[in-house]
């Protein structure tokens, strides 16, 4: 039993909805709980036919036995919350901690207002920043305080920490990646908190000796949406040859797309205290990998380039998604 975070370890987009999702069913978490800055990201998951987009519930509800929380360190949006929660069929089963700060209508204005938000950072437009720093300044609203909230609200970090201390799985789930966190990212192009396991911690209440593992996810050609440096940057041209065009999942901005970056891997998975790495997108690197389960049926172009991602990376890979569908994974955990 124990408790497991899972980060972004590049830019966002990495496919943590996906790598959520498939722990959850192998793990059996009783709790599933969010962290991270609030509705400015968006988490893809792929089961059957039906794709599912979500922003502020966690992406692992596709696991049904879970409880799923929304820590205090989350901004909470409640027209997306309570959206989802009848999109999703997830009433009953979702709870926000009181402390959460609440996005207000006046929080996206400032945002989409901002020539300095909107233009020169790319921010998504969801009010964060401005949520965020009326936060600090000890002036925003708290989930506790908004009535239409009344009916989901509990104290998250106490059910974790009692969930852990029972022997119980435990899922904490990060949002966007390594490369924007505020305090570790390309300042100034960056999210408005850290995006870092410790934080995902703390947004949960979760002290450090509680937490056994950290997965972080790493995608095998990184993408990044809005502005900011982007070291292994394709130009449109190559990366259309390759057959890539991605959207993002909040903004649906064209995102841009790179290459391995193995010196920022490394520099990730050391801040972020990575004890389990996770590839996605290896069907990228070799077509003919697309929905493999085994890892015999990689070829060795795609083992090459897990064997040196992994020497990168410094931690041994132990999830390698093969598709979006939540059944395309190779789970090599059991083997480390």
């Amino acid at each position: 039993m124990s408790c497991t975070i899972i980060v972004g370890g590049f830019f966002g987009d990495e496919g943590k909805g996906k790598i959520v999702a498939h722990v959850a069913h192998q793990d059996h978490p009783s709790i599933i709980s969010r962290g991270g800055v609030g509705p400015n990201a968006g988490h893809t998951v792929t089961v059957g036919d039906q794709n599912y987009g979500v922003r502020m519930i966690p992406s692992g509800f596709v696991y049904p036995d879970a409880k799923l929380c929304i820590g205090s360190g989350v901004l909470v949006d409640p027209r997306v919350f309570l959206k989802e929660i009848d999109l999703l069929g997830v009433e009953g089963r979702v709870f926000v901690d009181g402390r959460c700060g609440i996005i207000e209508e006046e929080h996206v204005a400032r945002d989409r207002g901002s020539d300095h938000l909107a233009k020169k950072i790319g921010s998504t437009g969801t009010g964060c920043g401005p949520a965020n720093s009326d936060r600090v300044l000890r002036t925003s609203r708290q989930a506790k305080d908004v009535p239409e909230l009344s009916s989901y609200i509990i104290d998250v970090a106490e059910d974790v920490n009692g969930a852990i201390d029972r022997g119980e799985n435990v899922l904490l789930e990060g949002t966007q990646g390594f490369g924007i966190s505020l305090y570790y990212g390309t300042y100034p192009y960056v999210t408005s908190k850290d995006t870092s396991a410790s934080q995902i911690a703390a947004d949960n209440g979760v002290g450090p000796t509680k937490v056994d593992d950290v997965i972080a996810v790493f995608k095998a050609y990184p993408t990044r949406v809005g502005e900011g440096p982007f070291q292994t940057e394709m130009s449109a041209e190559e990366s259309s040859s390759l057959g890539f065009q991605e959207f993002g999942t909040v903004t649906h901005r064209l995102r841009r797309i790179g290459g391995w970056d193995g010196k920022m891997a490394r520099y990730s998975a050391m801040i972020n205290g990575c004890t389990i790495a996770a590839i996605t997108g290896i069907d990228h690197v070799d077509p003919t990998c697309f929905g493999a389960t085994s890892y015999d049926a990689l070829t060795p172009k795609a083992i090459e380039f897990l064997e040196q991602a992994e020497k990168d990376i410094g931690a041994p890979i132990g999830l390698i998604s093969t598709g979006p569908d939540l059944s395309q994974i190779i789970d090599l955990r059991d083997e480390l």
